[in-house]
């Protein structure tokens, strides 16, 4: 069930349809209202053709947020979002003087809750913008605040749209010096959504060296330079393990295949986050690895990307 938080802020202007799906109304009932499937297409075909014939829409910057940063993969399951989360907290570590943000823009599988630790519904302002929930000085926002925790959200692409819309738009960010924005996987929707709407300083693209990562990940980097978003560069992810034991190091998903796809796409590497457990552990515990552990190797790998992703960015505005 969506929170009564979500539907006040979603509801407004939506058909019908839209509405008892929100609202969790089943099928049956749904159907007693005297609205039928074939209505709720009609109704989606009819605002898509409103919408393109619009043609690209102007983008606009997020009210107090100076600069957008996008991270994205194309491909799921390479450590993206863990990797979002770090970096916007190194970003912090950085510079104790800067602002950040984090928003989860996987509407379908949000998990920027529990790797910030983060529960409940933001509360509302007067003006009916939601407060971000704050943890490690960062303030998210994500999906998975307004949805139970097993509850799949099930969705067509004109609602994660207006959604994700929402998330931008509908949020008091109070006065932000970075928004780190965790994009789903893929060049879908959300993607085109964010970066033709928001004025987005620059993207960081995430992959493991494997092959069928990169092929993906080159697709993402693709899709940012067709919508004249700035690709800042790629993070290799899970590059190495070393075995505690031994030290013995294991290029599992193999050696340097991000670096030749950066110099394929004429990019840079920000730097390289080796495969080990304590990432993976921390995050699950809401306690990420920058936070948690911030004098070890991996912590440093992160504010190391951190700080290149710094000297790429141009000059915020004043």
């Amino acid at each position: 069930m969506v929170s009564h938080v979500w539907c006040r802020v979603l509801c407004a202007g939506l058909c019908p349809v839209a509405l008892c799906r929100l609202q969790g109304w089943g099928s049956a009932a749904f159907s007693s209202r005297s609205l039928s499937s074939s209505t709720n297409d009609e109704f989606l075909k009819e605002k898509r053709a409103q919408i393109m014939s619009r043609g690209l829409p102007k983008q606009k910057p997020i009210e107090g947020v100076k600069q957008v940063l996008v991270f994205a993969s194309g491909k799921g399951g390479v450590g993206k979002s863990t990797t979002a989360v770090n970096i916007a907290l190194a970003l912090a570590a950085h510079d104790s003087t800067k602002a950040v943000g984090l928003l989860d823009a996987d509407v379908y599988g949000p998990s920027i809750p529990k790797m910030m630790n983060l529960k409940g519904n933001p509360e509302l302002s007067p003006k009916n913008f939601m407060r971000p929930l704050k943890n490690y000085g960062i303030a998210c926002m994500s999906m998975g605040f307004f949805v139970e925790e097993t509850a799949p959200v099930v969705w067509r692409g004109l609602m994660v749209m207006s959604a994700i819309e929402k998330l931008l738009r509908q949020v008091d960010w109070g006065q932000l010096d970075y928004l780190v924005i965790d994009m789903p996987p893929g060049t879908g929707d959300v993607q085109l959504s964010v970066s033709q709407n928001v004025p987005v300083t620059g993207a960081v693209i995430v992959s493991t060296p494997q092959d069928i990562a990169l092929l993906d990940a080159r697709k993402g980097a693709e899709m940012f330079r067709k919508v004249r978003v700035p690709v800042l560069g790629l993070v290799q992810n899970m590059s190495v393990f070393q075995c505690p034991k031994c030290k013995h190091e294991t290029h599992i998903f193999g050696a340097d295949g991000v670096r030749g796809l950066a110099k394929t796409l004429g990019l840079d590497v920000l730097g390289d986050i080796p495969l080990n457990v304590n990432i993976r552990e921390t995050c699950d515990a809401g306690q990420p690895i920058v936070i948690s552990q911030p004098q070890s190797d991996m912590a440093k790998a992160y504010l190391r990307i951190a700080t290149e992703i710094v000297k790429r960015l141009p000059t915020p505005p004043a």
